[in-house]
Order: structure tokens, then sequence, then C-alpha cells
């Protein structure tokens, strides 16, 4: 029985991961072009997109608002525990508490919790379709089933997404200040003033664009994945778990990709 060595065994396991990587990013782009095509009908495809609107966005609002006033309050905490220097002015917990929220929480973070919801949600619809014929069943009536399916998803959710991102940021600011009231670990003038200190509108739009960019590829990459499902139940399964991954791993590879542009 001939063996194989181990070293051309290992460049064979990655040529086959180089190979399937370039053939899913091929497919994806293909899937994309089909995406994007002009509607066959306005009326229909904005109907769908306010469906999708309130299904994606509008049922994550509670949860997103739950999570951003917590944690506003835990940042208050640990930033003032953490600056016991008597020469630190008391404002700087303020204004590190709205830095961290602009910067990164309200943006970054909450997608990563949308990542979540939002993909295994998209991934699980799409591949049950694809699972029980419904979407072969268009193709053959001649419909754009992935323009019909998916692109009032992905336009829904990068277009009203930033909304998502500034409500985390008010209800974060205000579990802080809510923090600072009951606990009074820094004066409340104190924390409004850090509110206010150096204010950078541009940090607004960087968070809004990385939001709708993480939306984006939580959208597509969810539809992609259960649009080809294969095998049942646990094909679906398995797409869901895919793609709350792939769309997990490109928003903190774009984060920092975008911060580095947009930033420095």
């Amino acid at each position: 029985m001939c063996r194989i060595p181990a070293s051309q065994a290992v460049r064979m396991v990655r040529c086959f991961m180089i190979k399937n990587f370039f053939e899913s990013v091929g497919r994806y782009c293909l899937f994309l072009k089909m995406v994007f095509r002009k509607p066959e009908k306005w009326r229909i495809f904005w109907r769908q997109f306010v469906m999708e609107a309130d299904k994606l966005v509008l049922s994550s609002i509670l949860i997103v608002a739950v999570i951003s006033v917590f944690i506003g309050g835990v940042l208050v905490i640990q930033t003032a525990s953490n600056m016991s220097n008597p020469m630190l002015d008391r404002m700087y917990v303020g204004y590190m508490v709205r830095e961290s929220l602009v910067l990164e929480f309200c943006s970054t973070m909450v997608a990563l919790l949308l990542a979540g919801k939002m993909g295994s949600n998209i991934a699980s619809e799409i591949g049950s379709m694809r699972i029980s014929e419904q979407i072969d069943a268009m193709d053959m009536m001649g419909v754009n089933s992935a323009g019909f399916l998916v692109l009032p998803k992905i336009l829904s959710s990068v277009l009203l997404s930033p909304f998502l991102m500034l409500l985390s940021m008010a209800l974060g600011i205000l579990g802080g200040y809510l923090v600072v009231e009951m606990t009074e670990i820094i004066p409340t003038a104190k924390y409004i003033s850090g509110l206010r200190y150096s204010f950078n509108g541009f940090y607004i739009f960087y968070s809004c664009f990385k939001m709708s960019l993480f939306c984006f590829f939580i959208s597509s990459i969810s539809a992609f994945n259960g649009y080809y499902a294969r095998g049942g139940s646990l094909g679906v399964g398995y797409s869901s778990t895919k793609s709350i991954v792939t769309a997990s791993i490109l928003i903190l590879m774009f984060d920092l990709i975008v911060t580095q542009l947009m930033l420095y």
C-alpha cells in the first residue's frame, strides 16, 4: 500500500483549501451580480423592503437597546474606577465613555450582535426555501429569485442600520448617566461636561459607515450561504453557523481596515 509523505499531504490540503476559497469568492461575486439586477416590479420590491426592514432592523431594537444601556453603565464604572489619579479631571470619564461608544461599541460590537441574530434569520429563511424547492419553483417561473429574496434584505439592513447605531449611542450615554445619578461615582455635571468636551462629528459618520458596511456583509453572506444550502435541515443549520462565523471574521477584519483608512 502506497503512503503519501506528510509534506505532500499538507500541500494537497493547502491547495484544496485555497481552491475552495477562490471558488467560494467567485460564486459569491456571481451571486451578488444576480442580486443587484433591476427589479422587475418596483411596487413589489418596496413592499418587500418594508417587510424586511421590520423583520431585520426594527425587531432588533429591543436587544440593541437593552445591551447599550447596560454597556454604558459598565463603561462609566470601569472608567471611573481606573481613574484613581487625583490629578485627572473626572470630566474625562464622560469623554472616554462617549468615545468608546461612538468609535467602537455602537458599530462593531452591535454588528457582531446582529451577525448572530440577523445572519441566522436570513440564512435559515432562505435555506429553508432552498431545501423545500421554493427557490427552484421561482426559477422555473422565470423570476430572479436571488434579486426578489435577497435585494430587499440587503438594502433594508444597509440603509437602516445606522439608525440602530445612533440609538445604541444615545442609550449607552443614557445608561452611563443613570449609573452616575444612582451611584454618584462622579458628579453629574462632570459627566455631562465630558460628553460635550472636544466632540468630533466625523466620528459619527465613521461609525455609521462602518455599521452599513458590516450589515452588508452580514446580509449578503447569510443570504449566499442560505441560497446554496444543501442537505436538508442539517444543511440549513450548517449554513446559518457558517454565515455567523464568516460575517464575524469579516467584521473584525474590515474594522481594522476602515479604521486605518478613515482615521489615520
